[in-house]
């Protein structure tokens, strides 16, 4: 008895909170007409060995519009355990690269802000921890909603990612 009690308070709370917990309308606008992905790093390779490197480890949000342009941002602690963030208003991708469907290329550009002091030299073009970024990547689809990602970070490394789609 106790447990049926239980449930049926359970779901009249969860009927009158459900309004509450829908997806808000600035999202839904940001996303209508748009492929958004979800985007997860847990690994970077350096190509040089350096004490002070720290493990980074990337999250963001990239939105695709209808004529394959690119722009996101994505939140992570940088190779000196600093948090960063790197926001792109420009970037595009191109599908099926030599005759290969699941495999494109993309390109993204804009600011990055975290390279302070003393690694503020670690990035070109730094001023106070603001830079300019632009970032080549490889993306091979897995799946329809998984892709494997790898970024192109300069002379420093390379970053895989994992590329979820968002629904």
């Amino acid at each position: 008895m106790k447990k049926k009690f239980c449930l049926s308070i359970g779901l009249i709370v969860a009927q009158h909170c459900a309004p509450a917990l829908a997806v808000p309308e600035f999202l839904t606008d940001w996303t209508q007409g748009k492929v958004v992905h979800w985007q997860f790093s847990p690994m970077t390779y350096h190509y040089s060995e350096d004490p002070e490197h720290k493990r980074v480890v990337m999250v963001g949000l990239e939105r695709e519009h209808a004529d394959r342009s690119l722009d996101g941002a994505a939140f992570f602690t940088n190779s000196f355990g600093q948090p960063t963030i790197y926001l792109y208003p420009w970037g595009r991708t191109y599908k099926s690269i030599a005759g290969i469907d699941n495999l494109s290329i993309k390109w993204t550009a804009g600011l990055l802000y975290g390279y302070r002091a003393p690694y503020e030299n670690k990035v070109p073009l730094n001023f106070r921890g603001l830079s300019l970024a632009l970032i080549p990547a490889v993306t091979y689809e897995l799946k329809s909603d998984w892709q494997a990602q790898v970024n192109i970070l300069g002379t420093a490394g390379l970053m895989f990612q994992v590329n979820k789609l968002f629904r």
